[in-house]
């Protein structure tokens, strides 16, 4: 003996038939366009939150492996003459290849730091000096691999690179010369000398974060050691590994490769307060998207009870004839369940078409608006960033039919307790 299916063909019949009704035959079709609209913007707005977040989480995080070490090492020593510690690292080429033999690490580098006034003319800008060799420069992917760039890295040893935010702030190109003043420069009698030095800008590159283009500067290895005053000592070793994510598995062999006195600083250490507070954004948004898709349900329920007000005649003719109580809750389920699956259908291909063409609507936003909706010197990078991942459609598609379907239950129980000659009476 065959089973009756949970769902029959004149249970959905009898749905449709209630969800597109006339309004002179007692249908609502007018709530239900609006309970199908609702549920489709809210799904669709999901959709778009959910992919922006993953894609700005991407590109910051990209920008920042891109341009900056996954790990830093700084080595500390106590000076027994000045009884000061001493943040030099003497024997950098050793202490390098120690930390390349770390399985794991895929570039190691001696790097000299400081900052500085860069000046052309009139114009005069800070910027953060980073010594390294045209080896390991090449090495950084934000860099060789920028966003935009002019010139010719491979004549790095020749000059200096800038970010395309110093270019700008100081108002020259490449060919142009750049000078370089500290103010820790040659002690005398009278005082300390600013120390002055002229360079030729050889590579202008843009990362795609903000503060880096506004503010980074590479200078030859050697000439930074000649600048600063460090012949023969490196400021820091910074390392680049295959899986930035799990560097903490590293810290140890890390540790232990840079010898007594080491200290590490992960990109989670400088970045971590950020990617924290981007996690707590996330959450927010959620939330307040799965309330607005909460609240854009409330009119599939609000529509339901308005049907089966309208609809207390045909009950009472079903429940006579011999429906249960099972099959008119299905009936009215299978109303506000379709209202929900629709809309969610159309939602999630609303959000994708405007994922997928988020540049040009973005553009069009901003010129309307004056070019004011987007200040990369806030977000740190150039644009809207958007990364569509099926686990996030899924999420969208999970929580809008969880929401539709749960909330459609309770119209469908008053339906289906509705008492029959009570029903048939009030007509």
């Amino acid at each position: 003996m065959s089973r009756a299916p949970l769902f029959s063909r004149f249970e959905f019949m009898i749905a449709w038939r209630y969800l597109w009704a006339k309004r002179s035959e007692g249908g609502v079709s007018v709530m239900t366009l609006i309970s199908l609209t609702g549920v489709a913007l809210a799904v669709a707005a999901l959709v778009i939150v959910l992919a922006v977040r993953s894609g700005f989480r991407t590109e910051f995080v990209d920008t920042i492996l891109g341009s900056n070490a996954h790990v830093t090492v700084f080595k500390h020593s106590l000076n027994i003459e000045t009884e000061r510690y001493d943040y030099k690292i003497k024997n950098y080429d050793e202490l390098t290849a120690n930390i390349l033999a770390v399985p794991g690490v895929v570039q190691a580098a001696p790097l000299i730091r400081g900052q500085v006034m860069a000046n052309v003319g009139e114009q005069n800008h800070g910027v953060l000096v980073f010594g390294i060799s045209l080896e390991n420069l090449k090495n950084i992917p934000r860099v060789v691999k920028a966003e935009g760039s002019i010139g010719d890295i491979e004549n790095f040893s020749k000059g200096v690179a800038i970010g395309a935010g110093v270019a700008r702030a100081l108002r020259v190109t490449v060919g142009d010369r750049i000078k370089l003043i500290s103010p820790n420069g040659v002690k005398t009698a009278f005082g300390t000398s600013p120390r002055v030095k002229s360079f030729s800008i050889t590579y202008i590159f843009t990362a795609g974060h903000f503060n880096i283009d506004e503010t980074r500067l590479y200078l030859p290895f050697r000439d930074a050691q000649s600048f600063f005053n460090r012949e023969g000592f490196a400021d820091q070793i910074e390392i680049f590994v295959n899986t930035p994510e799990n560097i903490s598995l590293m810290e140890a062999d890390l540790l232990a490769a840079g010898g007594e006195g080491a200290v590490l600083e992960t990109w989670r250490d400088y970045a971590g307060g950020f990617l924290r507070a981007l996690a707590i954004e996330d959450n927010v948004m959620l939330i307040i998207m799965i309330v607005l898709i909460l609240l854009s349900t409330m009119n599939i329920v609000s529509g339901l009870i308005m049907l089966v007000k309208n609809k207390g005649r045909d009950i009472g003719v079903l429940r006579t004839i011999g429906f249960n109580e099972g099959t008119v809750l299905r009936v009215f389920f299978l109303c506000g369940a379709g209202i929900g699956l629709l809309g969610t259908v159309l939602g999630v291909l609303i959000g994708i078409l405007f994922v997928l063409n988020i540049d040009a609507i973005f553009s069009l936003v901003n010129y309307l608006s004056g070019g004011d909706v987007w200040d990369p010197s806030i977000r740190g990078i150039y644009h809207l960033p958007s990364e569509l991942r099926l686990i996030d459609v899924a999420k969208a598609i999970g929580i809008s039919l969880s929401l539709s379907f749960i909330i459609t239950i309770f119209p469908a129980r008053r339906a289906a307790r509705m008492d029959p000659v009570e029903a048939l009476r009030n007509e």
